[in-house]
């Protein structure tokens, strides 16, 4: 079972995204007990640090939460460590932090589904806590939108596509775009947003793109790290393209991608259709949420390109204050309040309400 003394060394070299815990008011405060409800306010009693490392994608949203339930709870502090989904899922494995954020589920691919139920002496949790489009985003001047079908995507990404007005005419849609080269940018480190990326690629466009969906981009050229690495990247070279999510991608302009007969632009609705839209994966656990995105559907609005990034935590803990803490932070997180907070602070779709039920029935378990 988890050893929650958390001492191990997290990842090295990578800085904690550490939100100082603010002041607390109210009498809710001096409470030593209580939780968050499914619409609710953070939970109170919670004291001490919280450590969990993990997806970059996350890193607004995890801001947002953490201000909020250190608000609620003073002399709390929440940790989270942006260090990508592979590097968050191998710290939660080795017991280095209590929860991980992870843009790619927790799979026996690697085996690292069976060590988690080692290092937590029982069936890990998986739950989704943050839907937003992965926007493919792009520097070209005075111009905002562009439309591509995923075959074209897919050709520019792969090094086939290489000038600006190689795009088709049709997808153009009118923009005159210009003689110029064009610089795929993709993440340098392992990443579930280039998991999720190639994931759309090779199923939307399988003639196109003849990769596997992997951590890891699988096609050289200009590359940065994390998703502000891309955006630096992508802002810095005129006619350069790259994907990030798409709260981060101010100031850019976005491709709306052919979806059946219309052309979509990412947004937050339009990711929450997907996840709606899309089956459990086969064989997945009672507390495991782990969806199989349907990168192909060609319902009203869905925009296919899209990031669903879980949470991923024990349901015991050796330390009961670390137990109460998790479980606390957690049912903050997917509450509607929690929800919310994202949506408005990280520009992310909140859960759908059978989603968000179901998450709130899961996170109850643990202690429990």
């Amino acid at each position: 079972m988890i050893r929650t003394s958390l001492r191990r060394a997290l990842v090295p070299g990578i800085s904690v995204l550490t939100v100082v815990a603010l002041s607390a008011c109210g009498a809710a405060n001096e409470s030593e007990g209580g939780s968050g409800g499914s619409d609710g306010a953070p939970s109170a009693g919670l004291t001490g640090v919280l450590k969990g490392a993990g997806a970059t994608s996350q890193e607004k949203a995890q801001g947002a939460w953490t201000t909020a339930i250190q608000g609620a709870n003073e002399g709390f502090e929440v940790q989270y460590q942006p260090v990508g989904s592979t590097d968050g899922r191998a710290n939660f494995v080795s017991g280095a932090v209590a929860f991980a954020g992870t843009d790619s589920a927790l799979t026996d691919e690697e085996g690292q589904l069976t060590e988690a139920t080692a290092t937590c002496g029982g069936e890990p949790i998986q739950i989704p806590a943050y839907v937003s489009p992965i926007a493919v985003a792009f520097n070209l001047p005075d111009i905002d939108s562009v439309q591509m079908s995923p075959d074209t995507i897919a050709q520019v990404f792969d090094g086939k596509i290489t000038n600006w007005s190689e795009i088709p005419d049709e997808q153009a849609d009118g923009v005159e775009l210009p003689d110029l080269d064009i610089t795929p940018v993709h993440r340098s480190d392992d990443s579930g947003t280039t998991k999720n990326f190639t994931d759309y690629l090779g199923k939307a466009a399988p003639d196109s793109w003849p990769y596997e969906a992997e951590d890891a981009f699988p096609v050289e050229g200009e590359a940065a790290d994390g998703t502000s690495g891309v955006i630096q990247q992508v802002t810095s070279i005129e006619g350069a393209i790259g994907y990030a999510d798409n709260s981060q991608v101010e100031g850019l302009g976005t491709v709306a991608v052919a979806v059946g007969e219309e052309f979509v632009a990412p947004s937050p609705e339009g990711a929450a259709t997907v996840l709606e839209v899309s089956p459990p994966v086969e064989g997945a656990s009672e507390v495991d949420m782990a969806v199989e995105l349907d990168r192909t559907t060609t319902e009203a609005g869905a925009y296919p390109v899209v990031l669903l990034s879980y949470l991923v935590a024990c349901q015991q803990y050796d330390d009961a204050e670390v137990e109460k803490n998790v479980k606390g932070y957690l049912e903050y997180i997917v509450s509607d309040e929690g929800q919310q907070t994202a949506a408005s602070e990280a520009g992310s779709a909140p859960l759908g309400a059978d989603t968000a039920t179901r998450a709130q029935e899961i996170v109850a378990l643990i202690g429990s």
